[in-house]
């Protein structure tokens, strides 16, 4: 007992000590402008400075792109994407794509798109998802910006498509394929991002082990709901020293290191 108390105080000293050191953590993927973060939404943006963490909010459909971007107005550590998720890609695409045009200079990227055979009904759905897809792929390159894709059981389909587009600065969020799949997404230059499931699930730590170091990203995609030691509890941006510190381990690498690692490679998939 007293050696598992004695690793915990050292954990906590070196987050403590690192938060004073570093430059800064980034979470990948987080929807901070859902309804849920709101009631807190403050308390967060001091948890963000102070923990010295950015967040790239990514949004849902059009309405949710607008709450992005001013919520982005209240912190320069919100780093915006907009876009249509795959479930909501029966939505009039006119909007979004004049959201985009208008703020082009301000955004941080596009975000979160992608395709989803577990909201397609019928062929027409199937159809929306890829043009909804391609048009927003067309206005992240017309841009020069990065993507956040959604690949649930669609990683192939993603592949085939995106032969057509750069993947410099495309991340496959929540990366959840094969081993083969991965060496194909390393090749064709994608970043994967693992999340807060990395800290109790072997398959993950699998397939992190066997990820480029250059093209590797964490996120939370909070709000979503993680399980074991997070007891069900809504993803926090406040995870993600936790996420880095297992990634770390799994990779043989200092805490310090790895921080380093992840924010030049979240530098590089933002293009700044």
């Amino acid at each position: 007992m007293s050696e598992k108390i004695s690793l915990r105080n050292r954990f906590i000293q070196t987050i403590l000590r690192i938060g004073k050191e570093m430059t800064w953590y980034f979470d990948s993927h987080i929807h901070l402008s859902d309804p849920v973060y709101d009631p807190d939404i403050d308390i967060l943006l001091k948890q963000m400075k102070n923990l010295q963490i950015k967040a790239c909010c990514v949004s849902m459909n059009y309405k949710n792109s607008l709450q992005t971007l001013d919520l982005a107005k209240k912190s320069d550590l919100i780093l915006p994407f907009i876009g249509i998720h795959p479930e909501c890609a029966n939505e009039e695409i006119e909007n979004i794509s004049e959201l985009i045009e208008n703020n082009h200079k301000t955004i941080s990227g596009i975000g979160e798109i992608g395709l989803d055979p577990t909201y397609v009904k019928n062929d027409s759905d199937t159809k929306n998802q890829n043009q909804v897809f391609e048009k927003l792929l067309s206005f992240a390159e017309k841009y020069n910006k990065p993507v956040s894709i959604h690949s649930r059981k669609s990683l192939d389909d993603i592949f085939q498509i995106m032969t057509s587009y750069n993947t410099k600065h495309s991340l496959l969020h929540w990366f959840d394929g094969s081993k083969k799949q991965l060496k194909k997404a390393m090749d064709m230059g994608f970043f994967v991002s693992y999340g807060p499931v990395l800290i109790y699930a072997n398959d993950k730590q699998t397939l992190l082990s066997k990820t480029d170091e250059s093209q590797i990203l964490v996120e939370t995609d909070g709000p979503v709901r993680f399980s074991r030691c997070f007891e069900m509890k809504s993803g926090q941006i406040s995870f993600i020293p936790s996420v880095i510190f297992c990634a770390s381990k799994i990779l043989g690498k200092s805490f310090d290191d790895m921080a380093s690692l992840l924010e030049k490679n979240s530098n590089s998939f933002l293009g700044i």
